[in-house]
């Protein structure tokens, strides 16, 4: 939801929180890696757009039925800072990421959390350091999008005060996605964090920015099979189970829009990150 330093978001919550509340908001911030636009001087971590780096071996994603997916970001693992993150990054390699965005059906078939049917059309990759890779041409009928570098910057992250966890922490047993008595919920403090930052952004893990409910939500349920109530404790507990991955938003340099000025989330289990398991990553998407 927001982010920025941690002393500059402890200072928010206690000029908007009693003070011991304010502490423990601030000991639930997750630190994330926020992706933007690379000036000339700045270090680039990798891109949107442009074209994949494959392996020989490797066929470029495709969703059966509807078509080749396309290509939306890379992001080098190794000019990450990725130790001053909480979730297991390789330390090598590079991430591709691919979306069926409607270029080949004027966006008549969906790409949807709760639609198993359509979860291929969402992939993403690691092409491991040691695998000779070279750049791959776009199959015929998708247009790459153009390329911008991007730089990334590690920063603390905040959370929706009905994300899960923060709902565990102040108002358990509360109903999921909706707000409780407490003062994180209240109207003062919330409009302090939006205030503070509601951009979207691109970012490599850390909380989620979700434009509608949580994301981690939003899997829980797919996973489910749609089968648990909001009261269910299998869907909070299920919820828990899933970090970001990677978010990407519309991005007007790119050529991106994703629905309405919406944003792209790729999510994974801890322990299929750190198997490097990455086709058991969860996608879905929200837009205002």
């Amino acid at each position: 939801m927001t982010h920025g330093s941690r002393d500059a978001l402890r200072s928010l919550a206690l000029q908007h929180l009693p003070p011991e509340v304010a502490e423990a908001w601030a000991d639930l911030l997750r630190p994330g890696m926020r992706l933007q636009a690379a000036a000339n001087s700045d270090d680039v971590v990798g891109q949107l757009g442009g074209l994949p780096a494959l392996p020989p071996a490797s066929a470029w994603p495709v969703w059966d039925g509807h078509g080749p997916l396309c290509f939306v970001a890379s992001i080098e693992c190794a000019r990450l800072p990725w130790a001053a993150l909480d979730i297991d990054l390789p330390a090598a390699g590079t991430l591709l990421f691919f979306y069926f965005d409607g270029q080949l059906d004027d966006g008549d078939a969906l790409v949807l959390a709760e639609d198993p049917e359509s979860w291929a059309g969402a992939r993403v990759l690691h092409v491991a350091a040691d695998e000779k890779a070279a750049e791959r041409g776009t199959p015929a009928g998708l247009k790459p999008y153009p390329v911008v570098p991007l730089t990334a910057q590690v920063e603390m992250t905040a959370t929706e005060p009905w994300h899960p966890s923060l709902r565990d922490a102040f108002a358990p047993g509360a109903p999921l996605g909706n707000r409780y008595d407490h003062p994180v919920c209240s109207q003062e403090f919330l409009d302090a964090l939006w205030e503070f930052g509601d951009e979207v952004g691109h970012q490599i893990g850390g909380h989620a920015h979700s434009v509608q409910n949580p994301v981690e939500i939003e899997i829980a349920e797919a996973v489910l099979g749609g089968q648990a109530s909001w009261d269910d404790p299998r869907l909070s507990a299920e919820a828990g189970n899933w970090v970001l991955l990677a978010q990407f938003d519309s991005e007007d340099a790119a050529g991106m829009m994703w629905g309405d000025a919406g944003a792209l989330y790729w999510l994974i289990r801890p322990e299929d990150l750190a198997e490097r398991r990455f086709e058991r990553a969860m996608f879905t998407w929200q837009c205002s």
